[in-house]
């Protein structure tokens, strides 16, 4: 190969380095986006040794995630929301109430097509329950910590303006215990359905 078309073809390759360098500056490295989710549970049980089973209820909930870019294509983000209450059932019928609050932390793999980015990711999530109003001598495992699995889409509106719809799998568990004995394992194990915002910097 001549020394001219190595040095083309070293110009081409730092070019297009250049170029996409340039557009990911330009993009930002920045994402934040707010959220409207449907918070949908499975509620299987395991191991359980009562006469019904204990479930949690849906919810609507908001959430904030913070994403960080750092390649073009890889970010990480961390999905906040704010603490919920869930009503917690036996065979359907009210028995209590508890707090939760599920942070995700997101490996997330960003596939620009135009206006259109689409995305998916792979994470944790470490949930903590607490306020548990519960029937006396009942009571639920106070941290659960889970996989993540995601998928979504952000459009892009205009330069830093993004719509974005979103859907995680999540894996959240915690064993239900009478007198400090397991007598159920409640996996909500739930789905977040989310449409809502991003702006990037």
């Amino acid at each position: 190969m001549s020394s001219i078309i190595r040095t083309a073809i070293a110009g081409a390759i730092a070019t297009s380095m250049f170029a996409a360098g340039a557009a990911f500056a330009a993009d930002g490295n920045w994402l934040v986006r707010g959220r409207a989710v449907s918070m949908i549970n499975d509620n299987s049980n395991t191991d359980n040794l009562l006469p019904a089973e204990v479930t949690a209820s849906d919810k609507w909930l908001p959430d904030l995630d913070i994403s960080y870019f750092f390649t073009p294509n890889f970010a990480l983000e961390v999905v906040l929301s704010v603490p919920q209450t869930h009503d917690i059932e036996l065979g359907g019928t009210k028995i209590g109430t508890v707090k939760q609050l599920p942070p995700h932390f997101m490996l997330q793999y960003h596939h620009p097509m135009g206006a259109f980015k689409p995305y998916v990711g792979l994470g944790v999530n470490m949930t903590r329950f607490w306020d548990v109003d519960l029937p006396a001598g009942i009571d639920i495992e106070r941290t659960s910590w889970g996989a993540s699995l995601q998928a979504g889409l952000d459009y892009e509106i205009s330069p830093q303006w993004y719509l974005n719809a979103d859907i995680k799998k999540t894996w959240i568990g915690t064993d239900v215990k009478a007198g400090g004995v397991v007598v159920d394992t409640l996996n909500i194990d739930p789905w977040l359905i989310g449409i809502g915002v991003g702006y990037r910097f």
